[in-house]
């Protein structure tokens, strides 16, 4: 059977992790997430998920808990600023050790 072709509808693409390469040392802020505040973990199911819905780099990881790759994580705070419960927040790189 051929398949139907319609030139009205144009490519999309998904980012995709590591496009750009590791560009987790560009950032100067990352976003560290309270799992006392975060749905998913206080829920034990999957739900909400804005941060991994937004995240321009698609480097979060929708599970129970959310996790962030942060090789690839630019530090751009779109999670943070989406997340409802603000469980995440974005902490200078150089105060992560402290």
């Amino acid at each position: 059977m051929e398949e139907k072709k319609d030139d009205n509808i144009s490519a999309m693409c998904t980012v995709a992790v590591g496009e750009a390469g590791k560009t987790g040392d560009w950032r100067s802020v990352r976003p560290v997430i309270d799992r006392k505040k975060c749905i998913p973990s206080l829920k034990n199911k999957s739900a909400c998920f804005l941060c991994w819905l937004y995240c321009p780099e698609g480097v979060v990881k929708p599970g129970i808990p959310v996790e962030i790759d942060l090789e690839y994580c630019k530090g751009c705070g779109i999670c943070a600023e989406e997340c409802p419960p603000r469980a995440i927040s974005m902490v200078r790189e150089d105060k992560i050790n402290e």
